[in-house]
């Protein structure tokens, strides 16, 4: 199927990809036009969660956020951050339509997993291309497919919605901040899932010591603290976390 969709060109991938200038001020990233100082108004801001559940005594790991990987504001030091979006799924829906029409289940369904794996491999592609050339925080890097996999490489490309920053709602920052809809022609649906379906989007850190975790459960006071930040109702931070809190909320 891949050499046919390959050859025949019925599946298109489209992505979009942007770097920024920004510091860390507390559990937030500080996004900015200009890679200037001092720092004038922040043009956007991606806001952190951070681990809260007590660890074994002997576990003496840090309670990590993903502003941890950037540089604070008030270091003078300059950083970055960068984003990506991209999807290998456009034509995807039509094919698997095609296929169920003619009742071939089986490649309706090969077509769609099909999609996915190539928007996860041109995601893969692009995050090397950043590191290597348009970043070049890593431009000396040579790696086979076995050290890729296994996440070898330096730096991190975590999204939201997952582990590292659980809450789907931060997807607009970066939707915005690219364009992506204009960029690319993946758009958002009400609940911030993507479509295609066979679409991927993330942020890019560069600090070497920057790593995968999971938030894991978070307590009312960080709720209310993360709410203020972003300047939204408790309630509308409870109903993105819901699966994240340590607490049963008020209308449970």
């Amino acid at each position: 199927m891949l050499q046919m969709v390959k050859h025949e060109k019925l599946l298109t991938a489209h992505g979009v990809v942007g770097l920024y200038a920004a510091n860390s001020s507390g559990d937030d990233i500080l996004i900015y036009d200009e890679d200037v100082w001092p720092r004038g108004e922040p043009t956007a801001v991606f806001h952190g969660l951070r681990q809260q559940v007590e660890k074994d005594v002997e576990d003496d790991d840090p309670y990590l956020c993903l502003s941890d990987f950037i540089a604070p504001v008030e270091s003078g030091v300059s950083d970055y951050l960068g984003m990506f979006a991209v999807s290998a799924g456009f034509g995807a829906d039509s094919l698997a339509k095609q296929y169920e029409q003619n009742l071939d289940d089986y490649n309706s369904i090969m077509v769609k997993a099909l999609a996915d794996r190539l928007a996860e491999a041109f995601a893969e592609e692009l995050h090397e291309r950043v590191r290597s050339d348009l970043w070049g925080y890593c431009s000396g890097e040579r790696m086979n497919s076995s050290d890729l996999h296994r996440i070898k490489y330096s730096g991190i490309r975590p999204a939201a919605g997952y582990p590292s920053q659980p809450d789907h709602s931060e997807t607009l920052t970066l939707w915005k901040l690219l364009d992506v809809k204009a960029a690319t022609g993946i758009t958002l649906t009400e609940s911030l899932a993507m479509w295609p379906a066979a679409s991927v989007c993330g942020l890019y850190f560069s600090h070497p010591q920057s790593t995968y975790f999971a938030v894991g459960k978070i307590c009312e006071d960080q709720v209310e603290d993360y709410a203020s930040r972003k300047g939204v109702p408790v309630s509308e931070v409870e109903r993105w976390l819901s699966t994240q809190l340590a607490y049963g909320r008020a209308d449970d």
